[in-house]
């Protein structure tokens, strides 16, 4: 190659290398927030298949919008929030399978869930000897906290939802006579045990407790004619919506029970309606939280109009507590990071107000167990097929 055509040359490879830096530079600045790093990891688990399915279908929105939200401003520190969700069914063997799962997995630093009392207890063991977080935005049985320095939750326990229901149906529906239906499993055995402890002392007699098994059990109608003998003004389930539905369609259609149906917040799903149709209309169901209560927070307006929008449904009580747990979850990392030790003693922590973390279901924070003591309980009445607030509350019972 001659000189001019090298001095010619040399200038050009100058520009060029140039163009290709800056091109470079260019697609730097472009690139999305948390791409290239490794993201932040948060379990997610629930029941995605089987009888609480419905459940898990709740859960799992609300967790993904918060965390839809959490990654359109930037992440956690510039990395993006990634949640893996596990499907537990609802089922103990699975849930502990779940567990070890997600426990193993060192990419995993907390998990929300689980969704059944049941579960939870099942899977604490595994999160407790390995070392993880697990924030349950659903598990009620008193005994989901205790022993595991690593379980939290963020709303009440059964002992005070029993007592609220008992307290509910003497002094405000005047009821006398109840007869209970009750899952046998820890949410409703828990349940069922703290209700007729306190009907006991209210003045309530409970005329019959009658066991069933979820899943399982089909033939609500034989125990039912028995319970109609014994003349009760109300019955009470303790149990999850499928059985409830079933338990209250075969009531009223079959056997024109002319009774006042209550429940626990297992039964605060849709799918009651859907399943028992025009029978479910007037049952009482207590919640952890409701909407539309006339005194709705703005967290609680906002969140109703972004889920509606993104999910094309109204949110529940679950949607809400687990948008809640991931929000917490969050809050725990951005202070201290992806570490399980540390963001458990961020929660453990968190035993005060002004330590809480105020959501969408209200202020959240823990006694030494790991409860949450700082949310009141709801009762909700299912009015044309909507679960709309009771015309009375009390909200007073601590």
């Amino acid at each position: 190659m001659s000189i001019a055509a090298r001095v010619f040359l040399f200038p050009a490879l100058l520009l060029v290398g140039a163009l290709v830096a800056g091109c470079g530079q260019e697609a730097k600045e472009k690139k999305p927030a948390g791409q290239g790093q490794t993201p932040i990891r948060i379990a997610v688990a629930c029941p995605m298949t089987g009888s609480g399915a419905a459940f898990g279908e709740m859960i799992q929105a609300g967790a993904k919008l918060k965390a839809r939200e959490v990654n359109a401003a930037g992440g956690i520190a510039g990395r993006k929030l990634e949640l893996v969700v596990e499907d537990d069914r609802g089922d103990t063997s699975e849930a502990t399978n779940v567990a070890r799962k997600i426990a193993s997995d060192k990419s995993i630093c907390l998990v929300v869930g689980h969704f059944n009392s049941t579960c939870s207890n099942a899977a604490k063991d595994t999160y407790n000897r390995v070392g993880i977080v697990q924030f349950s935005p659903g598990s009620t049985n008193v005994d989901v906290c205790r022993g595991s320095p690593w379980t939290f939750r963020n709303l009440y326990r059964d002992d005070y939802q029993g007592t609220f229901q008992a307290r509910y149906a003497r002094n405000v529906l005047k009821l006398s006579k109840v007869a209970v239906f009750y899952d046998n499993d820890d949410y409703g055995k828990g349940l069922m045990q703290s209700f007729c402890e306190e009907a006991a002392k209210v003045g309530l007699e409970v005329v019959a407790r009658e066991a069933y098994i979820r899943e399982r059990t089909q033939d609500f109608k034989t125990p039912l004619i028995k319970v109609k003998a014994l003349a009760p003004d109300g019955v009470f389930v303790s149990g999850l919506y499928n059985e409830a539905a079933l338990i209250i369609k075969t009531a009223r259609q079959d056997l024109g029970m002319n009774v006042v149906f209550m429940g626990g917040d297992g039964l605060a799903n849709d799918t009651l309606v859907k399943i028992a149709g025009a029978a479910a209309e007037g049952t009482y169901i207590t919640t952890p939280f409701l909407f539309n209560t006339g005194q709705d927070s703005p967290e609680a307006k906002e969140f109703f109009a972004k889920f509606k929008q993104a999910a094309g449904r109204d949110p529940d009580t679950w949607a809400a507590l687990t948008y809640d747990a991931v929000g917490m979850a969050v809050g725990a990392i951005r202070a201290v990071g992806d570490d399980r030790a540390r963001i458990k003693e961020w929660f453990a922590a968190s035993t005060a107000p002004e330590k809480g973390y105020r959501g969408v279901t209200g202020l959240t924070y823990f006694d030494r167990e790991g409860d949450c003591y700082s949310k009141p309980a709801y009762v909700a009445r299912v009015k044309n097929g909507q679960f709309l607030p009771a015309e009375k509350q009390l909200l007073d019972i601590k």
